[in-house]
């Protein structure tokens, strides 16, 4: 399991899909690489081991019994903490937040479950996704080189792709917050055109110019 990491989602729900992985595994192989190496680099606001086990596990059992819900079936992504989801913590960044519990998801999240992707957790970003982590949070650091720049509000999402921690992520872009974080930590990011992704359900910054 030790060269899985750095695959595409596209290539890890094709060997999960073909019965080459399980969910369960890639799931259980990713949340120990994040046990191991998120210590020492902080994407990470919140590990929901038991829910995405769960997914996995659910996963598993309609790939086995054919019912394939799309190419990234089984597959381990996580979410910046602007996005809402149920029963898990979403703090938007910011300190007042840090115990706020969703009761919906986000509609870009309802729509990645339907199509049956395993949700590890919640990655870090900037105090309501402006230009500065709250002093509270321990801001994310660039898998590369320490002393580098990660990339303003979605510098979670760069770094824990970048570091291989899960195999996408979900940012969001008002000003350069999905272009500045891919370019510093060496992934690509996709910014669509505004409107393309539902915004429901994400913590807003500017209404005309987040994309999610």
């Amino acid at each position: 399991m030790n060269d899985i990491h750095f695959k595409s989602a596209l290539e890890i729900g094709r060997l999960i899909q073909q019965g080459q992985l399980s969910s369960v595994e890639v799931t259980r192989a990713q949340l120990d690489r994040i046990a191991h190496l998120d210590d020492r680099l902080g994407a990470f606001m919140t590990v929901a081991e038991e829910h995405a086990m769960g997914q996995a596990e659910r996963a598993d059992r309609e790939i086995a019994a054919g019912r394939i819900l799309s190419p990234l079936h089984g597959v381990p992504i996580a979410t910046k903490d602007l996005l809402d989801t149920r029963g898990i913590p979403t703090s938007y960044g910011m300190k007042i937040y840090e115990n706020h519990i969703p009761t919906a998801n986000a509609t870009v999240l309802e729509r990645l479950a339907e199509a049956g992707t395993v949700l590890l957790g919640k990655v870090k970003l900037t105090e309501g996704a402006y230009s500065r982590h709250h002093p509270a949070f321990s801001p994310p650091v660039n898998p590369w080189n320490s002393d580098c720049w990660t990339g303003v509000s979605s510098s979670g999402s760069g770094v824990s792709v970048a570091a291989g921690l899960c195999f996408a992520n979900i940012g969001t872009d008002t000003g350069g917050s999905i272009r500045f974080p891919s370019a510093a930590n060496g992934v690509v990011g996709i910014k669509p055109t505004w409107g393309r992704v539902s915004r429901a359900g994400v913590f807003p910054l500017a209404d005309t110019l987040d994309h999610i």
